[in-house]
């Protein structure tokens, strides 16, 4: 509800709605000369993003029932899956906010398009689960490594992450082998039966690293080299195909 993350985010005073038995600090109060993390703010409903902006601009925050402003100094950091321009244009979020938030903008690619990333995020992620789990010492094999590799990851990093998790408990010992790593259909594609007439692309011969590695190729001979141009037809991003070129020794 809209009166519960106001006050989270600002606090409350005693007796300032049902159940508020005793003041409660808000989190811009509690950060402190710290950070503040706003993941999805791209929901936020319209009525809090003006209190919202308020405390940007005047860095003071009220907590709910109060009567006296509290300063913060605050940094906020904030996240979207979201096409805030777009909410922009639709009025579902409000353009001063936007700005006011988008003073440095950080855009995270998708998993997909940065390969190079998911060895190192899946040893990451290995760790943090094995700690979870209480468990110690377990490795990726490189073959389930390159079967990480093989796949687009429309969950992006929390797919990643769910795998790992289900790896951890399929394994049979201290390594976790490519059988180990079930990847499941995507949930919101279609399977090929679905398809329509028609639509179907010709089957592929040869392994995945063969499709890729000859799809890669097949795009920078078509540009004459030009990565970028390469790299926008496959559909991915130039920091990508030069890894790929790299991986599979192609000669641009």
């Amino acid at each position: 509800p809209d009166t519960l993350i106001e006050s989270e985010l600002f606090g409350h005073e005693k007796g300032a709605f049902t159940g508020a038995d005793a003041m409660k600090p808000g989190l811009f109060e509690l950060a402190g000369k710290g950070s503040i993390f706003l993941d999805e703010i791209g929901e936020m409903p319209v009525g809090l993003q003006v209190k919202l902006l308020r405390v940007l601009q005047e860095r003071k925050v009220r907590r709910l029932g109060g009567t006296r402003d509290i300063s913060t100094e605050a940094r906020v950091l904030a996240a979207t899956n979201r096409d805030m321009e777009s909410l922009v244009r639709q009025r579902h979020f409000r353009e001063d906010l936007f700005y006011r938030l988008n003073v440095i903008r950080i855009t995270a690619p998708p998993l997909r398009d940065r390969e190079e990333d998911i060895p190192i995020l899946a040893g990451y992620l290995l760790h943090k689960l094995s700690r979870k789990m209480g468990v110690s010492d377990i490795t990726l094999h490189r073959d389930a490594v390159e079967k990480l590799l093989s796949y687009d990851y429309p969950g992006n990093v929390r797919e990643l992450e769910n795998l790992l998790e289900r790896a951890l408990i399929y394994r049979e010992s201290s390594e976790i082998l490519p059988d180990d790593i079930e990847i499941r259909p995507d949930p919101a594609g279609k399977d090929a039966e679905d398809e329509a007439p028609g639509t179907r692309s010709a089957p592929h011969t040869g392994s995945l690293k063969e499709q890729e590695r000859e799809a890669v190729s097949q795009a920078l001979q078509k540009w004459e080299g030009n990565r970028t141009k390469a790299a926008e037809e496959l559909g991915i991003s130039r920091r990508t195909i030069i890894y790929k070129i790299k991986r599979y020794g192609l000669d641009v």
